[in-house]
């Protein structure tokens, strides 16, 4: 496998959106959904579900790979939003049970993943797709708590106004993007390569496959597995950028059976196709971009070295 990303058959991108790190109401809806009062352990104090942080490090520590975990900046429901939300579906959705991203534990948990090597980006909070300055303010709150510079990242549910929103991301420092997909069908629907929207650095990589878009996992893990061949061999077959979305807290064995192994397994199989591996981050250093300054391309090794 090359250690450089542009000159591997393929590569497979691995991203992970840090939504929630913290299972609250979610242990009441999916006990009476499923008639499964186990699902209330996560009520427990103590117990935390979606705390997977370190096991998701350890998995990929033993695979040797890195990938990107986007943090979010996300309203709350009672100190942000409208009364109006507050008693509404939509609004506990969407602003209830969020995490600060500041938090201690969580700001432990950010400095240990890039000191480890994991890229830490932004995960768009709700509105932030149309609005530039929210969009740059949760951008900042991630850096002061890395304590460096955010690269890229993916808006909140794929939230996408293009190519408004990628000139927001632009405008507010953002050098690419992972919202272009869908959360519901799977595959090369954008083509084999990173876009560019601009003409210039700004760098598009599309989504492939997001876990809850495969064949159900839990109960269908052959149907899933094939899927997950199938793009690699075609990503394989056509020298293309693949990249893939796991939530962290799919690797709760108990809240989402097989799905941690299926990762696993994901990886295992392109690293044997020859595929590099790693966060969109390290692949994005490694392109040569556009200089809209000078109208020329500037290859990669001419360039100050990404600090990840």
């Amino acid at each position: 496998m090359s250690s450089d990303p542009t000159e591997a058959p393929f590569a497979l991108c691995l991203t992970h959106d840090v939504d929630r790190v913290r299972k609250s109401y979610q242990s009441l809806y999916y006990a009476v959904r499923d008639r499964d009062p186990s699902h209330l352990r996560g009520l427990v104090p103590g117990r935390n579900p979606y705390w997977q942080f370190d096991r998701v490090m350890a998995l990929e520590r033993d695979l040797g790979v890195r990938s990107a975990f986007y943090f979010m900046d996300e309203q709350r429901l009672f100190r942000d939003r409208p009364p109006r939300e507050w008693l509404t579906v939509e609004g506990w959705k969407l602003y209830a049970g969020r995490y600060s991203v500041d938090d201690p534990r969580v700001a432990d948990a950010v400095r240990r993943l890039a000191e480890g090597g994991w890229e830490v980006g932004l995960h768009g909070s709700y509105e932030s797709y149309r609005d530039g300055d929210r969009l740059a303010r949760e951008k900042a709150a991630v850096e002061a708590v890395l304590g460096d510079e955010v690269r890229g990242g993916r808006q909140h549910y794929l939230n996408l106004d293009a190519p408004a929103t990628w000139r927001r991301q632009a405008d507010a420092g953002l050098r690419y993007d992972s919202s272009l997909g869908s959360s519901t069908t799977y595959g090369f629907e954008h083509g084999y390569e990173p876009l560019r929207p601009f003409d210039d650095e700004f760098v598009v990589f599309p989504l492939t496959a997001m876990e809850a878009a495969l064949p159900d996992i839990a109960e269908r893990p052959a149907a899933a597995w094939a899927a997950c061949d199938a793009l690699l061999r075609e990503a394989c077959d056509e020298g293309a950028v693949m990249t893939v979305l796991w939530h962290p807290r799919t690797f709760s064995e108990a809240d989402f059976p097989n799905h941690a192994d299926l990762y696993r397994r994901l990886i295992e199989r392109a690293r044997e196709l020859g595929a590099w591996v790693g966060p969109p981050g390290e692949y994005y250093a490694a392109m040569d971009h556009p200089d809209r300054t000078e109208g020329k391309t500037v290859p990669a090794a001419d360039r100050a070295p990404y600090e990840g």
